[in-house]
């Protein structure tokens, strides 16, 4: 049944497929079954949203869990209890256990807290980030559910990390949902315990035309604060955390001047706050500055229309995934190093079970200062509101091994982000 399943959604999908020819991936991982109660909590993960609050997610096979988190300070200890929503799903032949999204909160900066979800099950714990600098975030793209996904989680979890973010493809179940379960699973340890944020690739589309809409299980799954940001749409959002402005954007929804999400992104902008967070940080998933041969163009047209915006704006850093290996460049604009544009790292070598992307454009541009066809996984930590360092770890090396590094200068209080900047950007927001 499965194998007919996958020959009819290959039929029907109309995914687009890069003509370069991959390495041979790493082993899928195996999750065998293990019985379970139908009210345990599984595949726990959390997530900022908003000020001092976190949202838990989790799933439950019985329909009757409450959608409950009891949490406190101590250890089976809960002084608090917040009550969330829950939602459901059906795709094609597979129907979804109950998805709860509770908040909670107010919660203390820098605090560890311990939860439990549904009024049972065991106890979890996490940490809120700092309300100020230092602050770290891990950075992985592209992950999947490979031998090289295990490694990257595991050098991750050496880290010590406040936030982990994600810039699209988490876990390519590719229509079969089963494989959104054996995800969950397979990063709760970590995703528990640290806010992962998220935004959406092209393996979350999952689109079947007449049968299935896009993005269905990664907006039931994986809610993010879209809405505590003043967006309409769980496929892109903002949110604040200890100085930095961070913007997750959507490479497949619309983009153009006329777009929600164009409208969208003028509006945050316009209410950014350099003084409150001085450092402003942009995340999707297909890379506008890519010297890879794998993927050459497909981010040309989001480029063209929200590149001015961001350099208005003084964006210092831009994250992306899609492309499967590790990329850096000069600051750059419009082409072409700039000192008032933004630094862009491809960073989609997670551990994605279809394998490197191994060649590249000769010569290298001139934008680009190193790339790299090997999983990893990046830290950048903010040090404070002019200085941070960035390190890419691959997962051939002990965590501790940084392959490449650099020290980063906030475009605050830079010449870049003087009046006539100010000005700039007034003008490009208020245009209709």
């Amino acid at each position: 049944m499965e194998l007919n399943v996958v020959l009819l959604i290959t039929l029907l999908s109309c995914a687009a497929t890069a003509d370069y020819v991959r390495p041979p991936p790493r082993a899928t991982l195996s999750f065998p079954w293990t019985k379970k109660r139908s009210s345990e909590p599984q595949q726990v993960h959390i997530s900022l949203a908003g000020e001092k609050h976190m949202r838990v997610s989790w799933t439950t096979n019985s329909k009757h869990s409450p959608s409950v988190v009891e949490y406190g300070t101590s250890s089976k200890n809960y002084s608090f209890t917040s009550k969330g929503e829950s939602t459901s799903y059906s795709y094609f032949l597979y129907s979804s256990g109950k998805i709860h999204h509770t908040v909670i909160g107010p919660l203390e900066h820098n605090s560890l807290y311990y939860y439990r979800c549904g009024g049972e099950g065991p106890e979890f714990q996490l940490k809120t980030p700092p309300s100020w600098f230092p602050v770290t975030f891990a950075v992985a793209g592209d992950l999947g559910q490979t031998e090289w996904t295990k490694s990257t989680l595991d050098h991750i979890n050496q880290c010590k990390y406040d936030v982990h973010m994600i810039p699209g493809d988490l876990s390519y179940a590719d229509y079969m949902q089963r494989r959104w379960d054996t995800f969950g699973e397979l990063v709760q340890p970590l995703a528990s315990a640290r806010p992962w944020m998220v935004t959406q690739g092209n393996h979350e589309k999952e689109y079947i035309p007449m049968l299935e809409d896009s993005f269905k299980s990664y907006n039931s799954r994986w809610k993010m604060p879209y809405q505590e940001s003043g967006s309409a749409s769980n496929l892109f959002y903002s949110f604040e955390v200890a100085g930095a402005h961070v913007i997750m954007l959507g490479s497949y929804t619309d983009y153009d001047k006329y777009s929600d999400q164009y409208y969208w992104l003028k509006g945050d902008l316009s209410k950014v706050d350099r003084k409150r967070t001085p450092w402003l940080l942009v995340l999707f998933h297909v890379p506008w500055y890519n010297s890879n041969e794998a993927h050459q163009g497909e981010g040309g047209d989001m480029n063209a229309a929200m590149e001015p915006l961001l350099r208005a704006a003084g964006v210092d850093l831009v994250l992306a995934g899609h492309v499967h290996a590790y990329e850096r460049t000069n600051r750059v604009y419009n082409g072409r190093s700039d000192p008032c544009g933004a630094v862009h790292i491809t960073i989609g070598d997670g551990g994605n079970r279809e394998g490197l992307a191994n060649k590249y454009m000769d010569p290298q541009p001139e934008w680009s200062i190193f790339r790299e066809a090997s999983f990893g996984h990046g830290e950048l930590r903010i040090v404070n509101s002019s200085h941070a360092y960035w390190s890419w770890h691959r997962n051939d090396d002990d965590e501790a091994v940084r392959s490449d590094q650099v020290w980063l200068t906030s475009l605050f209080g830079s010449g870049c982000l003087n009046e006539n900047a100010d000005h700039e950007l007034r003008k490009m927001l208020l245009e209709p």
